[in-house]
């Protein structure tokens, strides 16, 4: 633990920002240093990390679920993992650009708290649907989901707005790391809860047209439930969080009234977005096209299917466990790569035009995919390990690491006064990314 400590204390290199002068540049030096780091709240920010986008993954993950839902209706079984990724991103992204133009009397702490009990909600009528939901037709079902899932990717514009840029008041990057490793973690939970629930089905009643086994109703039950229980401890750890940074705040402002004789009141301006743009162009480009790339991999991931699938193979090589395998080692690999960053040698946070160049670069995993076994349609390289590792694992990690180098870098990039600004304005960016690549990926599912 002490070296890993050390790590943690070890200073990160930076640019100045352009245009910036020696002295700004010495404040901006001190601030930071002047910031106490925690634990407790770190390991906090993380658990929001999870709660951010833990329904988006669940969603994703339940797919097998899903299939079993809509299995009488091939319109609604060819399309409705693209209606999710649209209705998710194209909501995410309204709902962040409202977000960002109301700065002026923004209350981060309350968005967060808003789009935890929206989540609470939702999570909790998803769970019940799986009891009392049962004889619902197909379509009634599909326009529950649909709204399942506008509701929480309304939440979600609410949690990542609020949360990117109640994190930057803190001036802590490696707060802003620890979100972004809890959402790596709340990509591999979701996937090694859906395994395990269909590898549980020792004898399949109903076989699916495909020969799947489908998804007991206790066992989705179970499934959507534990997202309830992270967004309910995720609320209960925030409000211990906010009530401490505000007995910081109230001690540091009682330090400079002591000091300094008058107390300054905080005073929060709007910042223009082209102010910010200007200053974080290369690294706002970077999470734009990162996230945009990366909506690709849940449409191949849906129709990719192992090559050792047999009558006779494992049931992990089978449909209904091999897609959130598939699932499992993507997130994985982005779990790693957000955590690469609490390496200091590994940081590029003081190299925004590399990380734009790296974030270019990721569209050649596109290719990578049709290598593999496409609707079963047989591969170009005949392994399930290729595609597991080279492509899934390898893409998931790229993305981890210029995400959280993208988030991480903001804050260094502007002035103090505009880093919750700015964290709201790179959670944009972001999600702007996921809902280009939401709609480009219609065309890779025709692909």
């Amino acid at each position: 633990m002490d070296r890993v400590r050390k790590i943690w204390q070890q200073e990160q290199e930076y640019e100045p920002i352009e245009g910036g002068s020696a002295d700004e540049e010495q404040e901006r030096q001190e601030l930071r240093e002047s910031t106490s780091f925690s634990w407790t709240e770190y390991l906090i920010f993380m658990l929001l990390g999870v709660a951010m986008l833990w329904a988006w993954n669940m969603l994703l993950a339940a797919g097998p679920y899903f299939q079993s839902r809509f299995a009488s209706s091939d319109r609604l079984l060819d399309n409705f993992q693209a209606s999710e990724l649209a209705v998710s991103s194209i909501t995410n992204l309204g709902s962040m650009l409202v977000l960002t133009k109301m700065q002026a009397r923004a209350s981060y702490p309350r968005r967060i708290v808003m789009s935890l009990l929206i989540n609470l909600l939702a999570f909790a009528l998803l769970a019940l649907s799986t009891w009392f939901a049962l004889g619902v037709s197909p379509s009634a079902y599909f326009a529950f989901l649909i709204l399942i899932v506008f509701v929480t990717s309304l939440a979600a514009g609410l949690c990542q707005n609020g949360v990117f840029a109640f994190v930057s008041g803190f001036g802590q990057p490696r707060y802003t790391q620890a979100i972004m490793t809890g959402q790596g973690v709340a990509g591999v939970l979701p996937c090694i809860a859906q395994i395990v629930s269909v590898l549980s089905v020792t004898k399949p009643d109903e076989p699916s047209d495909d020969g799947s086994a489908p998804v007991p109703g206790t066992a989705a039950f179970a499934y959507f439930l534990t997202a309830t229980v992270i967004c309910a401890s995720t609320l209960v750890a925030f409000f211990y969080l906010r009530r401490q940074h505000n007995v910081k705040s109230a001690a540091a402002h009682s330090d400079m009234a002591s000091s300094v004789g008058t107390p300054e009141q905080p005073k929060r301006n709007t910042v223009p977005l082209t102010v910010l743009l200007g200053k974080l162009r290369w690294l706002a480009a970077a999470v734009f096209l990162t996230f945009a790339v990366t909506m690709m991999f849940p449409v191949y991931t849906q129709r990719i299917l192992s090559v050792n699938a047999t009558d006779s193979s494992s049931r992990i090589f089978q449909t209904p466990s091999f897609v959130p395998l598939a699932f499992l080692f993507w997130n994985a690999g982005d779990l790693l790569g957000r955590l690469l960053p609490a390496v200091p040698r590994l940081s590029l946070i003081h190299r925004p035009k590399l990380i734009f160049v790296l974030s270019v670069a990721r569209v050649g995993f596109i290719p990578l995919y049709h290598l593999c076994n496409i609707r079963g349609q047989g591969a170009v390289v005949h392994s399930d390990a290729f595609y597991l590792v080279v492509v899934q694992l390898l893409f998931g990690m790229s993305n981890g690491y210029l995400g959280s180098m993208c988030m991480m870098g903001a804050a260094e990039w502007v002035d103090p006064e505009e880093r919750e600004a700015s964290g709201g304005f790179m959670g944009l960016c972001l999600v702007a990314g996921l809902a280009v690549g939401s709609l480009i990926s219609f065309f890779a599912a025709k692909a």
